[in-house]
């Protein structure tokens, strides 16, 4: 029973990272319960995930582009490096400061993008983030994204749509370049004591045909119907996260 539940979870997380992101928020609650400490929980997560994110990324590579004046091979070294970082710093360090960071980042990437998406008046400031600043964007969010991960892809829709990518575009990169740096946690993590395989490959295959399916759906979406969902599901994990966070 709780295998299967944990399934589910995979799925569930799967499909919503591949419509937004934020499927950790998912998947850590569910492990917790399983009986883990909130460490092996975050790193038998991204490991999890890691198939589906990389499925996911390249289902949709046809829409997967440079962020302006950045190319995508930049956006890609950097978030190499980034999730190198993270990682390292989750082996060293506790999460617990990131953990309470989170709903304010989640808070924080959803305000942006639902004005950038819906308050913005047509024409103005479309271009917000230059080369450098995607840049350093790109590369703090990746350090977060493997050091915790929970919300990266609300951090990088917002970057994203930010530096002049439509939200088809900037939700298959997005899609693309998690994959890419939790490559380099997964690396650190996998000979990791703290991994719990069983649940792990049961979470894996849930979130492997969730992400299939999220990304079938990022295809086909009504753009405006599209930006709804996104912008809904920030808001429900924020006032989730302030209510209980994890």
């Amino acid at each position: 029973m709780l295998i299967a539940v944990i399934v589910i979870a995979g799925f569930w997380a799967g499909l919503q990272n591949a419509l937004a992101g934020g499927g950790s928020f998912i998947t850590l609650p569910v492990l917790i319960l399983s009986g883990m400490t909130p460490l092996a929980a975050n790193i038998t997560s991204t490991l999890a995930l890691f198939p589906g994110q990389v499925s996911t990324g390249l289902a949709g590579r046809r829409l997967v582009s440079g962020a302006g004046r950045l190319p995508f091979r930049a956006l890609f070294l950097i978030s190499i490096l980034g999730g190198a970082l993270g990682g390292l710093l989750l082996l060293i360090t506790p999460s617990r400061v990131f953990t309470l960071l989170v709903p304010w980042l989640v808070l924080f990437a959803t305000s942006v993008f639902a004005w950038g998406s819906f308050l913005r008046k047509p024409g103005e400031f479309s271009v917000h983030l230059g080369p450098l600043g995607a840049a350093a964007a790109q590369f703090l969010i990746a350090i977060y994204g493997g050091y915790f991960g929970g919300g990266i892809g609300f951090l990088m829709m917002a970057a994203l749509t930010m530096a002049g990518l439509p939200t088809r575009s900037a939700g298959a990169t997005k899609n693309a370049l998690a994959g890419v740096m939790n490559a380099s946690a997964v690396a650190l993590f996998v000979t990791s004591p703290q991994v719990h395989w069983r649940e792990a490959i049961a979470l894996g295959c849930g979130a492997l045909i969730g992400g299939l399916c999220g990304s079938w759906a990022l295809h086909r979406v009504n753009e405006h119907t599209l930006r709804m969902v996104i912008v809904g599901i920030g808001v429900c994990l924020t006032i989730g996260l302030f209510v209980k966070p994890i």
